[in-house]
């Protein structure tokens, strides 16, 4: 008598779930590996603090490509990344996220698979959309640490104010040529704009104030790899000294800076 075969195919019980793999203990395993050197920097309960953070950056171009890699490396649980922008190939001169095979592709998307890439146990919520004034609670709301990676003033100023509104410590970055700078702002520190003396301190973003906010924006910098990626790794730190209490924020009104170009190329200022 013929007899039929029967043929078994085992789908996992996470595929029939959701058709996505659950987290797994391999996860768990992998990552305590990943961050074993920097034992003796940070020690367990510090870990643990960076593995349960959530942490906001703005931006996934040339900072933010740096700090979100930093972020994801050394261990930080949950990230939100925001960011309009697709690749282009004046990209790839700095912003190290993009590859001549991403370019096209939105910068969120494709910095959400390289960051789950090296840290499958990181968390990652992907907005591809501009921060302002009506979206900045649903996306910064919850976040221990907001990471600026902006390269427009108009967005730095809603999210540093709501930052400072909400108790969120605000880390700063920003470039030109071969300079940088990188400061914490609190709200015991001066504001952003106190800081930087600008013309929107103390007013409503009216019509007005937001053209002249728009002239003071309008060169587009130049930029070279290193500067960019330098002030992404300052910042990351940044966020680890505040998360884990290990060494002293750069806190407004000091400033960072530096200037590649020069001999003694790093300094803190006192704004």
């Amino acid at each position: 008598m013929y007899k039929r075969r029967t043929t078994f195919v085992f789908i996992p019980f996470s595929k029939m779930l959701f058709g996505a793999p659950m987290p797994s203990k391999n996860n768990e395993k992998t990552y305590w590996e990943m961050v074993d050197r920097q034992k003796g920097i940070l020690d367990e309960n510090q870990q643990i603090k960076l593995k349960e953070s959530q942490i906001t950056v703005i931006g996934c171009g040339g900072i933010g490509g740096a700090v979100l890699e930093m972020l994801a490396r050394m261990g930080v649980g949950k990230l939100r990344i925001i960011d309009k922008d697709f690749f282009e190939i004046s990209n790839l001169n700095r912003q190290i996220m993009s590859n001549i095979k991403s370019i096209g592709r939105p910068k969120t998307e494709v910095t959400k698979k390289e960051l789950q890439s090296i840290n499958p146990s990181i968390k990652i919520e992907a907005f591809n959309e501009e921060l302002n004034n009506e979206n900045v609670h649903q996306i910064l709301k919850s976040s221990e640490i907001v990471i600026d990676a902006l390269d427009n003033l108009l967005t730095r100023i809603i999210v540093s104010r709501y930052a400072k509104e909400t108790d969120i410590p605000f880390i700063h970055g920003a470039i030109h040529g071969t300079m940088g700078q990188v400061t914490v702002i609190t709200p015991d520190t001066p504001s952003y704009e106190e800081l930087f003396k600008l013309p929107s301190q103390g007013e409503d973003l009216t019509e007005k104030i937001t053209s002249n906010i728009m002239k003071l924006n309008k060169e587009v910098p130049p930029v070279i790899s290193p500067v960019p990626n330098i002030v992404g790794c300052l910042q990351a730190f940044e966020a680890v000294k505040i998360i884990t209490g290990k060494g002293h924020p750069i806190m407004a009104p000091n400033v960072l800076i530096f200037d590649l170009a020069k001999e003694e190329a790093f300094s803190v200022i006192r704004f």
